[in-house]
Parts: structure tokens; C-alpha cells; sequence
């Protein structure tokens, strides 16, 4: 990733393009205010004989009345139909895996030489992951996969997907009060397992939604699927008034435990953890004062394009024939590429103006004027009281906070769910908001910034407003832990 996105700069003024969009969208708004301030300046230094007289000059009949009334009327309800609707987080819950299926170091190598027996170099490379990942000694996996040898299968892996999914369905109906029967929209993300029947089916079937349920099941999108999921949602309540839509994110390890030897393949054997995640979003009015969040913008960016963006992380076949997800050590490059992009669509939508236009100034400077100064990085800090970064890996943390230049305080709720949960995939960024929660550091008014990196490559980010002030949960996945967060982490631990 390009350091403290020097590369940033070199956007091609694509704030000067979406400066422009944005001009011409709301090109009425900036001549009709200017205007309407004039003419109420005017009128104010008016002296009330004056304003009498100028209103006796008026002559208007019946039919004028009317017709101005009715042409008020239109445009007021025009305006207001065209909004689009808002989108709140009613609530959300997160899966706590159970403590007898935690992975500590010393277990986890044990198995890993039990298995590799033969593999020496192999076992030796996965204590240097584990070493430095950033996890820590309470991450769980699937019970398929504490067998010697592990038994990766279909039935384990639904067993999986059932003792994730149910518990945090159960988990959110529980806190929101929501009746199966009252759920509109029903959507399931999980990359690396779709089955026949779908998870969505199975969530469908379990709990008895109903016939006419709009439901999804979303595949094969990598870790950034939670917010393409989140993304779909928000567009079908645009279309279905009064509705809700539950959103589960997921990631099934089971299936995809890999036996063989490749390095680029075991990677994600020391990375991936068990985790999942249900939402409760709503458009209805109703839901404004209980939900949690707002959704303010949400930015997709696919650099899917380039072969090598492809090749990334994807789903590969050993000599032996072991199957197992595969990533590339472009990963980092890639990832700074599409950050790039995202952020310079993100920015002009948050940022405050003097920001934007010191950016501005300064680009114009480099690219017309030919000046030799250094890029001028934007500060984020100043849109954003809060940072969730997928909890991808020690080293995509380190490298977004150096530069978006983040304090290490901004970026503690990803170190710390990497260190307790580890990577759970799309649902890594639901633990980071629930570790702030618990934190008790969640003040209404504040702004969130979640973004999500995933194959493809894509790089989504989604901003939140809380809604109201969120004291520290009685319940959750850090009930019991939050008192000793944050943790220091070395740089290496040793196994």
C-alpha cells in the first residue's frame, strides 16, 4: 500500500469530477439561496409602511391564489416523495462462540505438527503466522476441525452454519422484540459455503417466515460482503415502504480447512475464526427513536478489473488435490488501490469543506501549476469520531493507520477483535462496533466510518450517525472480557 497514500494525490481529479457532480445536482439549491437571502435583506431594511404599500401594489385574484397554492403544494410533495428513505440499525447481535472450541496457540500448533507430520517446514511456517498475526490465545474454530485429522464435511459444515446463524438470530430477536412473522426481508452473506438448500433458505425454514419473505443468499464476495449486504438492504427498502430487512454476515471455516502444504494456502488456516452477525434495519418512522444508527452513505469499489486484483484471493487446488483459499502477497497492493478509490469517492461526501478545498488547492497546485509540494492528506479524524477496520490481519490494520495517520486509540476495537476473535470475516466489523459499545464510548451524534476489504478486489466502506447515546451492554460478545481490553500486543509472540 502506497505510504500515507501518496498515491492519493495522483486521482486524476476525481474530486475536481465529483466537485462538479455535485455541483450540478444541486445547482438549484445554490442560485435559489443566495437569491431568497437577498431578497430577505431587502425586505428587512424595509420600514413597515413601505412593505404595506409594496403588498397593496399586489393584485391577485382568486384563480392566482389558487394556482400558486396548488403549484406550492406539488413542489413541497415532489421534494418530499423524491427523498430517499432513511435507513436505521434498529439493533444488532453478534455470535459468542462457546470457550471449549477455543484455539490456543499451543493446541493449535500441536494439532497443526499431528497432521503435517511430514511437513516440517510447512508447520514451522504457521507458528511464524501465528507468532505475528495479532491473534490471541481465545480465538475459536469450528468443532470439525479439533479432530485429528480435521473432518471438513458437509454435515459439519451445517452444523456450523446452524450454531452461528440461530444463535445470533435468536440473539437479536431477543433484544429487538421482532417476530419472525413481521421480517420483510430476509438477506444471508457467506463467501465460502453456499449450499443447496441456501443458508437464506435455512434461516427461512427454521424460523417460519413467510411465503411472500423477500429472501437472498449472497456468495463468494470475500470479507466485504456484510456491507454489500447492508448496501442491497438499504436499496430494497427504498422501493418496499414500511418495512424491515435482517441482514446475517457469516463466514463458514468448516469446509474450507486445507491439509495440504502450499503457504499462500494455509495462510487463512491461521487467520479465519469462527463469528457471525444479525442486523435489524428499518425504514419505518416508527423505528427512529429506539434504533441505534443511522445509515448516512454507503461507497462500493471493485477493482475486480485487473487480473492480478483476481488473483488476490480466490479459491484454489494443490498437486494433492486439496482445495483451499489462496492469497496472494499482492494483497496489500491491491487493497491500498482500491482504499484509494473508495476514499477519494468517500471524502467529498464527509469531509468538512475546508478539508475538501485544501485538497483541492493543493492538487490544482501539482497538476496545473506544476509546484513541487508535498500531496495534502486529508484528516479524517475530523469526519469521523470512530474507525471500524475489518480485522483482517496485523498487517492490514497497520497499514490503514498509517495512512489515514489513525491513533492507536482509533484503531484499537480492530486490534483488540483480532486479538480475541480473529478474523471473522464480513462479520469482524459488528464485533469492532460492539467493542466501542462496550467501551461505553458510543455518543449520539457521532460518526462511524466501517470499512471492508474483500476478494475481487473490493474495498466498501459504510458511514453510520449514532442515534443516541449507547451505555455499555449487559450482554454481547465482550460482556465478560471488556474489563481487560485493551491488551498489549507484541509485535511476536511466541508459541
Amino acid at each position: 500500500m502506497p505510504t500515507k497514500l501518496q498515491e492519493y494525490s495522483n486521482s486524476k481529479f476525481k474530486y475536481v469530477k465529483l466537485g462538479y457532480q455535485y455541483l450540478v445536482n444541486h445547482i438549484l439549491a445554490f442560485l435559489l439561496i443566495p437569491t431568497m437571502a437577498t431578497v430577505l435583506i431587502q425586505v428587512l431594511q424595509l420600514s413597515p409602511a413601505e412593505v404595506f404599500n409594496l403588498w397593496s401594489s399586489l393584485h391577485f385574484d382568486f384563480i392566482h391564489i389558487i394556482c400558486s397554492f396548488l403549484l406550492i403544494i406539488s413542489i413541497a410533495t415532489f421534494c418530499f416523495m423524491s427523498r430517499p428513505s432513511p435507513v436505521y440499525l434498529v439493533d444488532y447481535a453478534c455470535f459468542k462462540p462457546p470457550c471449549h472450541l477455543r484455539v490456543p496457540f499451543a493446541a493449535f500448533m500441536e494439532h497443526a505438527r499431528l497432521v503435517l507430520n511430514s511437513q516440517p517446514k510447512t508447520v514451522l511456517f504457521q507458528m511464524k503466522i501465528l507468532e505475528r498475526g495479532g491473534l490471541g490465545e481465545e480465538t475459536c474454530l469450528p468443532p470439525a476441525i479439533h479432530y485429528i485429522p480435521p473432518e471438513p464435511n458437509m454435515e459439519a459444515a451445517r452444523d456450523e452454519a446452524e450454531m452461528i446463524i440461530f444463535s445470533a438470530m435468536d440473539s437479536l430477536l431477543n433484544k429487538t422484540g421482532l417476530r419472525p412473522r413481521d421480517i420483510d426481508i430476509l438477506i444471508v452473506n457467506c463467501s465460502l459455503f453456499s449450499p443447496i438448500p441456501s443458508l437464506s433458505a435455512m434461516v427461512v425454514n427454521k424460523y417460519n417466515l413467510r411465503s411472500n419473505v423477500k429472501s437472498f443468499n449472497l456468495s463468494g464476495m470475500g470479507c466485504s460482503a456484510g456491507l454489500i449486504s447492508i448496501n442491497l438492504a438499504r436499496e430494497l427498502l427504498q422501493v418496499n415502504p414500511n418495512s424491515n430487512a435482517v441482514v446475517v454476515s457469516t463466514e463458514i471455516i468448516t469446509p474450507n480447512c486445507y491439509l495440504g502444504n502450499q503457504r499462500s494456502m494455509v495462510l487463512p488456516n491461521c487467520l479465519f475464526r469462527m463469528g457471525g452477525a444479525a442486523l435489524l434495519l428499518s425504514n419505518r418512522r416508527t423505528d427512529r427513536k429506539r434504533a441505534k444508527y443511522s445509515l448516512v452513505h454507503i461507497v462500493r469499489t471493485h477493482k475486480g478489473a485487473e487480473d492480478k486484483a483476481y488473483r488476490c484471493v480466490q479459491e484454489e487446488e494443490d498437486p494433492e488435490g486439496h482445495v483451499g483459499i489462496s492469497l496472494s502477497i499482492d494483497l496489500m497492493a491491491i487493497a491500498g488501490e482500491a482504499l484509494k478509490s473508495n476514499i477519494t469517492t468517500v471524502g467529498p461526501l464527509v469531509l468538512p469543506t475546508l478539508e475538501q478545498l485544501l485538497f483541492l488547492a493543493t492538487l490544482i497546485a501539482r497538476k496545473i501549476f506544476k509546484k513541487k509540494i508535498k500531496p495534502y492528506i486529508p484528516d479524517f479524524k475530523q469526519a469521523f469520531e470512530h474507525f471500524c477496520i475489518h480485522a483482517g490481519g496485523r498487517a492490514v490494520i497497520d497499514e490503514l493507520q498509517k495512512n489515514l495517520q489513525l491513533s492507536a486509540e482509533h484503531v484499537e476495537a480492530s486490534r483488540m477483535t483480532l486479538h480475541r476473535f480473529g478474523n471473522t470475516s464480513s462479520s469482524s466489523l459488528w464485533y469492532e462496533m460492539s467493542y466501542i459499545e462496550a467501551k461505553g464510548r458510543m455518543k449520539r451524534g457521532d460518526r462511524i466510518w466501517q470499512i471492508a476489504f474483500g476478494s475481487g478486489f473490493k474495498c466498501n466502506s459504510a458511514v453510520w450517525k449514532c442515534n443516541k447515546t449507547i451505555e455499555a451492554a449487559t450482554d454481547g460478545p465482550w460482556f465478560d472480557s471488556i474489563d481487560r481490553y485493551p491488551v498489549h500486543i507484541p509485535h511476536v509472540v511466541k508459541c
